[in-house]
């Protein structure tokens, strides 16, 4: 069977350029959105929106990848990924979020951390306090050259 460019993944659901489609696509594969859709996306697999695609709604994937534009509630189990061309505006959810320099987001985001312990963890090995290395205060004195 021949491999396509999405990671060797065989099953692939693919929105064109051109094509608006107002509703709701669930899958367990790789989506691309090249169009526009107007509603949901549900896989555990890969969403892809091209640099023409749009995307109004909800998104729940496992990986989102976009350089298009996204208006949307996007849920990811995996990361988010925005390229140098995407727009994204928004709630996002995902343990990690990737932005190349030139994508642009408004909106919220939640990486799963509720709190930050008191406590900063303590560094072992040759790490020696600070205190210790503070720098030490040196007196000039100016000399007279002698009249």
């Amino acid at each position: 069977m021949k491999k396509n460019g999405f990671g060797g993944d065989d099953n692939i659901t693919l929105l064109a350029k051109g094509v608006h489609l107002k509703g709701e696509i669930r899958v367990e594969g790789t989506v691309r959105i090249d169009g526009r859709l107007d509603g949901e996306i549900h896989t555990k697999g890969q969403v892809i929106v091209g640099e023409d695609g749009v995307v109004q709604g909800l998104v729940m994937a496992g990986t989102v990848v976009s350089s298009g534009r996204i208006k949307a509630t996007v849920t990811a189990g995996e990361r988010v990924q925005l390229l140098k061309t995407a727009i994204l505006i928004g709630e996002v959810q995902s343990p990690v979020l990737m932005m190349e320099e030139g994508a642009k987001m408004q909106g919220t985001t939640d990486m799963g951390v509720a709190a930050w312990p008191d406590d900063l963890p303590k560094l072992t090995g040759t790490v020696r306090e600070l205190v210790s290395h503070r720098a030490k205060h040196a007196v000039v004195v100016e000399q007279d050259s002698g009249s």
